[in-house]
C-alpha cells in the first residue's frame, strides 16, 4: 500500500493518486513522478479538450493580429474569398512559409507558424469548422497527446512537402486539419468492422471533397493538404491509438515538445513582426 507523505498528487502519466515523494509511480512505474517539469500546467491544458478550444483561440487570435498589423490593407473585397484578407506583408512577417519566406528568407521556422495564419474570414471560418468536428474525435480516439502532435507535425511535414513542390507562399491550418483526416483514415481501416467501414467511407468523401475542391480553386495548396493526409496515416500508425496503446509519458513529452517550440515561434513570430513594422 502506497504512503502518503507531503501531499498527494495525480501521477501524469497514469492520472492515478499517488505520494508526491514517491521515487516511483507504485502503479505504472515512472521514474520521479512528482518532479515539477512533470507537473507543468501545460500538461493539463494538454490532456483535455481544453486543447481543441486553445487551438481555435490560437489561429483566431492570429489571424486577427495580421488584419491589425496592417489595417489600411485589410477590408472588404469583391472577392468573397478575399474578404477580410491580410495583407500579404503582414502574412510575411508572420511567418508564412513557402519558397519565398524559406529560400529567400532562410525562414525554416515559418513550417510552424504558417499553419496558424489565415488569408481570409471564410478561410479561417472553414479550417476551424473542420478541426472543430475531426478535432474531438481524434482526441478520443488517440488521446490528446497524440492528437496534437498528428495536428503540428502533419501541419509542418506538409507545408515542407509542398515547399519540396515549389509553393511560393502559403499559409493555413488545413495542412493540420488534413493531418486528423488521415489519422481518421488510419484508425477506421485499422479498426475495421461496421464502425470503421461507415467512418472510412465518411472520411474518405471528406479526403475526396478536398482533393476536387482543389483542383477546381485555384491558389490551394493541394501539396499540403495531400502531405498532410499522408503524414497523419503515418503519424497515426506510429504513434497508434487507445484501443491498441494507451497514451504515455513517451507521447505527453513529445506534444509538450510541440507546445513549445509552437509557442516560441509565434512569440517570435509576433515581435519580429512588431519590430520590422515599426522599423519599416
Amino acid at each position: 500500500m502506497t504512503k502518503f507523505h507531503r501531499g498527494s498528487i495525480l501521477c501524469p502519466n497514469c492520472k492515478k493518486l499517488i505520494s508526491a515523494n514517491e521515487a516511483r509511480c507504485p502503479h505504472c512505474g515512472i521514474a520521479n513522478p512528482g518532479s515539477w517539469w512533470k507537473n507543468l500546467k501545460l500538461w493539463e491544458l494538454l490532456s483535455t479538450d481544453q486543447i481543441i478550444w486553445a487551438i481555435v483561440y490560437l489561429n483566431v487570435g492570429m489571424y486577427i493580429f495580421s488584419l491589425l498589423l496592417n489595417p489600411i490593407s485589410s477590408g472588404l473585397s469583391l472577392n468573397p474569398f478575399a474578404l477580410l484578407s491580410p495583407a500579404n506583408k503582414s502574412l510575411l512577417l508572420l511567418g508564412a512559409t513557402g519558397t519565398v519566406p524559406i529560400d529567400r528568407l532562410h525562414r525554416w521556422w515559418t513550417l510552424v507558424s504558417a499553419n496558424y495564419l489565415h488569408g481570409g474570414i471564410f478561410h479561417i471560418l472553414f479550417n476551424m469548422i473542420a478541426f472543430r468536428q475531426l478535432g474531438p474525435f481524434v482526441l478520443r480516439e488517440y488521446g490528446a497527446y497524440r492528437m496534437f502532435v498528428i495536428y503540428t507535425l502533419s501541419g509542418v511535414i506538409g507545408f515542407f512537402i509542398s515547399y519540396l513542390a515549389g509553393v511560393s507562399f502559403t499559409i493555413g491550418a488545413s495542412a493540420s486539419v488534413c493531418g486528423l483526416i488521415g489519422a481518421t483514415l488510419y484508425y477506421s481501416k485499422s479498426r475495421g468492422g461496421i464502425y470503421g467501414q461507415v467512418l472510412f467511407r465518411q472520411i474518405g468523401g471528406w479526403a475526396l471533397s478536398i482533393f476536387i475542391f482543389g483542383l477546381l480553386m485555384p491558389g490551394i495548396n493541394n501539396w499540403g493538404h495531400g502531405g498532410g493526409i499522408l503524414s497523419g496515416i503515418i503519424l497515426g500508425f506510429l504513434l497508434g491509438y487507445q484501443d491498441r496503446v494507451k497514451e504515455g509519458l513517451f507521447h505527453s513529452i513529445l506534444a509538450g515538445m510541440c507546445g513549445l517550440v509552437t509557442a516560441l515561434v509565434l512569440v517570435w513570430a509576433i515581435f519580429s513582426s512588431l519590430y520590422y513594422r515599426v522599423a519599416g
